[in-house]
């Protein structure tokens, strides 16, 4: 007993001989003050961001990707499982109980009788391990920290879908436009191509101009298949996002319609709360830290106490009648082990070091994502005022040049560059005013799509 009180005294004694912990404090990367070319004040960005471009249709299919994801569902599934791995890791903590009763017979197979008989045991056994250098609980920390990274996880794949949704919903709808306008023009080509037959009927219009008239059909035509290609694909890719197989059929809508909506980036050190997925790298170098702790403290003695009460007897009714009860402690300390807790100690270093490398990086990375979502958006909004009057001026230039083909004071060749332009600058429009939604849904993504840590943290303790 002497021996076994100054073995646990050196274990009471050795936490000051181990050196410092590890801190978990880290430094994130400097962020500018502003936005470089940023839009100024406008609408604060909410979690509910979509609505934001006054479309009905596009809230529903959100509403509907949120429910039925697969990629929703798989994060949600993880958040479970990193969930019961917390609950697994914080029992450690707490002591072990365990409850035992066993019944048997014996007997020899010759004439010995004597040997034969039944035995029955009861015992109830108690044991705790003294998590004198917070193994456990760094265990526990890490699988906490590791369920905070689900969390955030789940949330950035919800981020994802929802953009994704939205953009994909964005260039469907764009090509169902610019599809009505393929079919407009082709209705132009082929009245304009009956123009052309008609002259050259009367010998005012030469063989080219009639080839090159219905070469232009036959490319608007062209334009039009692919186009409708295209929006079948959108389609499928849209229902795919929706977790379902059959594809979808929108309603008619004209994206031009669609609100163009001006958003407040805030100030670039706030992205450090509203991403969701800084948040998980954040987590994940906690988690990181504590398995460090887990790997240091594994290096040193443990600590065991154990308590056991049980009683036996060949009769089942007296088995209770003469109880022994065992207290005990065990001291255990590596000696040897080839280094292979020294092993894991780097290792745990070493990923350390990694996911620090990706926290920064993840926040270099929101960053960048912001300021190229304000270049785009401010980039396509320029584009689309200049180009408004370019379509202006295409719709004049084509009357212009069918009256005076019509007198004979314009060159088929003349009248075909013209057609072309102004088609070319109505599709253009279309696509154009589709870029600047999508630079919104890029920025609103950029911008963590109205998510706050502190909300998702109440959401965490609540679960």
């Amino acid at each position: 007993m002497q021996k076994l009180a100054a073995a646990l005294a050196a274990v009471l004694v050795l936490p000051g001989c181990v050196g410092p912990v590890l801190q978990s404090e880290v430094q994130p990367p400097e962020l500018p003050a502003r936005w470089a070319g940023g839009m100024g004040v406008g609408d604060a960005v909410t979690e509910g961001w979509w609505r934001s471009f006054g479309s009905a249709e596009l809230d529903g299919l959100i509403a509907q990707a949120q429910r039925q994801s697969w990629d929703v569902a798989a994060a949600v599934a993880r958040v479970h499982q990193a969930r019961a791995s917390a609950r697994h890791a914080g029992a450690a903590l707490l002591p072990e109980v365990t409850a035992e009763l066993n019944a048997a017979r014996q007997g020899r197979l010759d004439s010995h009788s004597d040997a034969a008989g039944n035995a029955f045991k009861a015992g109830l056994s108690a044991s705790y391990e003294l998590d004198f250098w917070g193994r456990n609980a760094s265990a526990r920390d890490a699988a906490q920290a590791a369920l905070q990274a689900s969390v955030h996880d789940r949330d950035t794949v919800r981020l994802t879908v929802t953009a994704a949704v939205a953009s994909a919903w964005l260039g469907s709808q764009a090509l169902q436009e610019r599809e009505g306008i393929a079919q407009v023009n082709l209705a132009t080509a082929q009245r304009l191509l009956q123009l052309v037959e008609a002259r050259a009927s009367l010998g005012a219009a030469t063989a080219v101009e009639l080839a090159q008239q219905r070469g232009l059909v036959a490319a608007q035509q062209r334009a039009l298949a692919l186009m409708r290609q295209q929006q079948a694909e959108s389609l499928t890719a849209l229902a795919l996002l929706l977790g379902q197989a059959e594809s979808l059929a929108l309603a008619p809508a004209k994206l031009t319609l669609l609100n163009v909506p001006d958003i407040q980036q805030g100030e670039p050190a706030a992205l450090l709360t509203r991403r969701p997925d800084i948040a998980r790298a954040e987590a994940s170098l906690a988690a990181a830290q504590a398995n460090v702790q887990v790997a240091r403290a594994a290096m040193l003695p443990r600590v065991t106490l154990s308590a056991q009460i049980g009683s036996g007897d060949d009769r089942l009714r007296s088995v209770f009648d003469n109880p022994l009860y065992t207290l005990a402690a065990g001291l255990a300390a590596p000696i040897f082990d080839a280094g292979r807790l020294a092993a894991d100690r780097d290792l745990a270093d070493a990923r350390r070091e990694e996911l620090l490398a990706g926290y920064r990086q993840a926040i270099v990375q929101a960053f960048g994502d912001v300021q190229s979502a304000l270049h785009t958006v401010a980039g396509t909004r320029e584009q689309a005022q200049a180009q408004a009057q370019e379509l202006a001026q295409a719709r004049k230039a084509l009357t212009l040049a069918e009256a005076r083909y019509r007198a004979g004071g314009e060159t088929l060749m003349s009248l075909l560059t013209t057609q072309q332009t102004l088609y070319q600058a109505q599709d253009l429009a279309v696509q154009l005013h589709q870029q600047r939604l999508l630079a919104s849904v890029g920025l609103y993504k950029a911008l963590g799509g109205g998510w706050e840590q502190a909300a998702a943290g109440t959401a965490i303790a609540a679960k």
